[in-house]
């Protein structure tokens, strides 16, 4: 059934002037983005505000919890894409993750353990302590260059008054021999209100930017893949006005950008849901030399959020949002408070 659906999925049929129908074969790899939420361990760490989350904490936060914990991230990163490329995905961007120690649980976890993952993982000046990474299958993609953009924003443009938060996580590497260039990214919350935190995810905006822009400068045709929870929807300031985006794959031009998530928005799909809304803050956005449709390298063939039905609450008054692992003061043995995003890389054998 799974190399039918292969087959139905990524071959496609082109028909050639004086010549029978010809069938075109394609690699395909996945790339995803999963915010674990609160994927910390069990032990205190004396540095950050990690409290909550120890067996003596607020949250009761316990050894084998952590383990059930780690078993269900494990189990959803393992499915994202499988049914069409067979595996698990290429490369993840993941969020809220403590520290490296989580992410060697999570990927020696049985249902990834044998993807053989390696981390590229730094520690977050972030208060609560956690951070950004990118899990990478060995075989398949190998790292070149990374490092750790801080996003440095001030309360009233005090330089006193930090608010530390997340790094961008740059990584640049090699793809099945293409390189490529992913940025992680965990911008700030809406903590306090929409508008009155709005100007710290423009900042981060910004930086991300930057980076982009740096890139591109290098190389006008970079092959780059910005992803994470944006915590804003395709249509915030943040993306339409600082990041910009198209809406439109064909009309993004050289050193533009185009993000698939938006046309999701507007159709009413999001990755999380509050007070009976919608949000599409887990987003994934590519660089324009992805978007072109000549298949000899790797492009960009499509995006989707993956909510499968075991992922949803089941019942209650959240019935059909995200099955957060934590809720109403204890551990409900769920998964998320976001659903993850995805897209597919193609090109012809």
């Amino acid at each position: 059934m799974r190399l039918l659906l292969w087959l139905f999925t990524f071959t496609f049929l082109i028909t050639l002037p004086g010549k029978a129908q010809e069938k075109k074969t394609y690699k395909v790899n996945t790339v995803a983005f999963y915010n674990l939420e609160n994927l910390f361990d069990f032990e205190d760490d004396p540095i950050t505000f990690d409290d909550d989350r120890t067996p003596d904490g607020k949250d009761h936060w316990t050894e084998e919890i952590y383990k059930d914990k780690l078993k269900n991230m494990a189990q959803v990163i393992s499915e994202i894409g499988a049914d069409v490329t067979g595996t698990s995905p290429v490369l993840i961007g993941v969020c809220e993750v403590e520290n490296r120690r989580v992410l060697e649980d999570l990927i020696n976890q049985d249902a990834l353990s044998n993807k053989d993952y390696g981390i590229v993982h730094f520690d977050s000046p972030d208060r609560r302590g956690i951070d950004v990474a990118l899990l990478y299958q060995k075989k398949i993609f190998t790292p070149t260059n990374y490092e750790a953009h801080e996003l440095k924003i001030y309360d009233d443009n005090d330089v006193t008054k930090r608010i530390y938060t997340r790094d961008q996580l740059l990584v640049s590497g090699m793809l099945d021999g293409e390189k490529i260039h992913l940025i992680v990214n965990h911008w700030p919350s809406r903590s306090g209100g929409e508008a009155r935190s709005r100007f710290k995810r423009v900042k981060a905006a910004k930086l991300n930017k930057q980076i982009i822009d740096s890139l591109f400068s290098e190389d006008p045709y970079a092959k780059i893949i910005t992803m994470g929870d944006l915590n804003d929807d395709p249509t915030s300031p943040s993306l339409s006005e600082v990041l910009k985006p198209k809406k439109d794959k064909e009309e993004v031009g050289l050193k533009e950008l185009y993000n698939p998530m938006a046309d999701m928005f507007k159709k009413g799909l999001g990755t999380l849901a509050y007070r009976d809304g919608w949000n599409l803050f887990d987003q994934m956005i590519v660089s324009a030399e992805l978007t072109k449709t000549d298949y000899s390298t790797y492009r960009f063939y499509k995006a989707g959020i993956y909510n499968k039905s075991y992922l949803a609450n089941p019942r209650g008054r959240y019935k059909g949002y995200p099955y957060r692992s934590y809720a109403d003061g204890g551990y409900t043995g769920g998964y998320s408070d976001h659903f993850p995003v995805y897209l597919y890389l193609i090109k012809e054998k």
